[in-house]
Parts: structure tokens; sequence; C-alpha cells
């Protein structure tokens, strides 16, 4: 097989792959593929650039048979697999030619944890210390794998990642019953401790080797189980507190395999709008203090589809509202449908100078589209506010409508 062979099959299955993010890491040493703040594939670095990475597996070849995967061992198709030597050239060919500025590595489990980690370290120390790449890479630590082999892992990596892939141990051990949860959370625990020890140490040493200096991240398939949206959230909050992940990627399953075990491919449509909405609430989670029993409860365990998390809540709150924008506090002013961060921030700077109106507001960005049906200025009220609060819900859907419809379309929902 050549090359371009093994190319175009082991892209092809790193599609399924979401969890790769911009990094903002900054590895001193090497001459080529500098890049500082870098990111992943056609996204947006720190510093604005957009950033390509070259997204491959190391093999499809795998000894385990979880339902839901594409390179399950018992799936018929086409398998490939590089050597180290073949994938440090190619990355490096690449990159010589401006095609990518780094690379984000995964890989099915051939043999072994510990064999097919020990084929990633040799491919990224051919990397970083015969040519000398000091690009970003993105490596998927191999859950069960020697920890010996994941710290090596991660002094070559900027950023390491374990797939969580199933929300409970219900349905790990239902559809990926080669996998353990604990496999899955010693690893992550591992990353954690190695990037708080590196931290100290360079507090004391200033040329400690960095340990996965751009942090980790996990990625979780929705729709295969029947996890509610409340416990993916609830798993999501938990692992940003117990394993301080930069991001957890959602990524909604598509059918690949036929099992009594999983939705049926004849009538099962990937759930891309839950996948938005688990996405737009793990940004609250993240950036805007709410909680996850804030924004779901057991009682009301599932996101409004037609309705963004923020809105809902605010919606489910009232008594929260309206909010005085010359006054408020920033977490206040997050709360407010319409205010994100950089706008509750610019909010703080403006009115240090003057009292704030809606043209003001407008001008600062904020969207008013949202924000006039919960906010006053200088305690005059926004003719919104007058708006009957089924009113208000019906015009808040209304503007959703425009973005959700064709997942609507393609979830059957306007039927």
């Amino acid at each position: 097989m050549t090359i371009a062979e093994k190319l175009q099959i082991l892209t092809d299955a790193a599609k399924y792959d979401v969890a790769c993010t911009s990094s903002g890491g900054d590895r001193r040493g090497g001459q080529l593929g500098k890049t500082i703040a870098a990111g992943c594939c056609h996204s947006f670095s720190a510093d604005g650039r957009c950033i390509t990475l070259l997204k491959v597996l190391l093999t499809n070849i795998c000894c385990y048979d979880c339902r839901y995967c594409v390179n399950r061992t018992s799936n018929d198709l086409p398998r490939a697999m590089f050597t180290p030597r073949e994938l440090a050239d190619l990355t490096i060919n690449f990159y010589r030619r401006n095609y990518i500025e780094g690379l984000f590595l995964s890989s099915a489990v051939v043999r072994s944890p510990d064999y097919t980690t020990e084929l990633m370290i040799k491919t990224l120390t051919i990397l970083r210390e015969e040519y000398g790449f000091s690009g970003y890479i993105h490596a998927k630590a191999i859950p069960g794998a020697d920890p010996l082999l994941t710290h090596r892992l991660g002094l070559l990596a900027d950023r390491l990642s374990v797939n969580i892939e199933l929300p409970s141990s219900k349905s790990l051990a239902l559809l990926a019953p080669d996998k353990k949860k604990d496999d899955i959370f010693r690893p992550m625990a591992q990353i954690r401790e190695g990037i708080l020890q590196t931290k100290a140490d360079k507090l004391k040493f200033r040329h400690t080797p960095e340990f996965a200096p751009a942090g980790q991240s996990t990625q979780m398939i929705v729709g295969a189980s029947d996890e509610t949206d409340y416990h993916i959230l609830k798993l999501s909050e938990g692992m940003y507190q117990k394993y301080a992940l930069k991001r957890v990627f959602f990524s909604a399953y598509i059918p690949v395999a036929d099992s009594p075990l999983l939705p049926s491919p004849l009538d099962f449509k990937p759930p891309l709008l839950r996948e938005h909405r688990l996405y737009q609430s793990d940004w609250l989670l993240r950036f805007y203090h709410f909680q996850a029993d804030e924004i779901l409860s057991p009682d009301q365990p599932n996101l409004n589809p037609l309705l963004d998390p923020k809105c809902n809540w605010a919606m489910n709150h009232l008594e929260h509202f309206p909010v005085e924008v010359n006054t408020a506090d920033y977490r206040t002013l997050l709360r407010v449908p319409g205010i994100g961060v950089i706008g509750a921030r610019k909010i703080l700077s403006a009115r240090r100078w003057r009292s704030l109106d809606e043209d003001s507001l407008k001008k600062l960005g904020i969207v008013m589209k949202r924000a006039q049906y919960f906010l006053t200025c200088s305690g005059r009220m926004t003719p919104a506010l007058r708006t009957r609060p089924e009113n208000v819900l019906r015009a808040l859907t209304a503007l959703e409508a425009p973005a959700i419809q064709p997942q609507y379309e393609q979830l059957s929902l306007f039927t």
C-alpha cells in the first residue's frame, strides 16, 4: 500500500474524532514549525490566525470491538498503518509545503495500549528531536497504557486528550466492553498532576521540560446511548472541576454499525441540534459561571430544542430581571441574554465615563434583539419590557428559527 493510499484511509477514519482545539502552547527550541498560540484544523488561534493541523490516525487496525466505532475489529473495512518514520516524514513534508502548521495524532489500539503508545512516542520523537519540529502537536493518550509511556507522550505533545466516549459506566460496559472506566479516568488524573507538577517545578527550575503545556481535553458521543442532557452536563461539570480539562467535546452519534444495541440506522438521524445545545450549555459552564443544576434538573433533564440554554434559563427565572445595566456587576450582566463575555467587559469599562442607554449598548455590540427584554437603562424601561412573557418567548424562539431550521429539517421535526 502506498503512502497516499494509507493517508486517504487514515485521514478519513480520523474525522470521527472531534477532540481537537486551539492550544496556546509555546514550545521553545527547534527550527521548524514554530507557531505561538497554535490551534487546530481550520480553527482560529488566540491571536486570530487560522491554523491547520494534519488530523490523522496512526492506524485503524484495532483489537477492540466497540459497537459504535467504525474501526472496531469486527468491521470489514480497508485497514492501514503508518510506521513512525512514514508519519513523521509525511508531517514534515506537509509542513514544508505550507499545508499544515501542526499535527493531531490519534490511533486505534493495535495489539495493546502500550504498543500503540510506543509507536506514537516514536513518531513524535522523530519530529521533535530529529527534525527539530516545534509546531503544535495534539496527541490522543490511550487508556490502559503504562503511566510512564503516557508521561513520555505528554512531554512530546502540546495537548493530550483521553476520550471518555460514553457518558456512563453502564453504556461503556454495553457498547465498549473492552474499555474500563478506571482506565479512562486514571490517565486524566495523571495528566492533571503532570501539568500541576510542571508548573511547580518551573518556579524553581527555569528549563523544566513542559508536560502537555496546552492542557487536556476529552470527547463524548451523544445519542448512542440513552443518557439525558442533565447527566451529560453533570459529568462534564465534574470533569472540569476534578481534572481541570480545557474542553469537553460532544460528538453526535453517526450510525456506522447495524447492532441491536444501537439506534437503527434506518430511522435514526444524527442529533446535531442536541449536540449544538450541549455546546451552548458547556459554554455557559466554562465562561458564564453557570452550574449544571441551574441549566437542567432531574425534573427537566433535556435541553429545549427551540431555545438556546441561556434564554431558556432567563425565561424560567424572570424574577431576576430586569437588570439595570448601569449598576449590575459582571456576573449579573453575563446572565442577560444578548450580553456575552466581551460585551459585559465593554459595559463595565464604558459606564465608568457615562451612563449607558440603548443606543450606547448597540454601539458596544450588545445583541439588543435578545437583551431588550431583560434590562433597564438608568431606570428607564425599554419598550420590549412591556411585552407579555408568552410573547417574549415567541419572539426569542423566532430569532432561533433561521439558525436551527436546517437541523430541524434533517431531524424531521418540521413534519
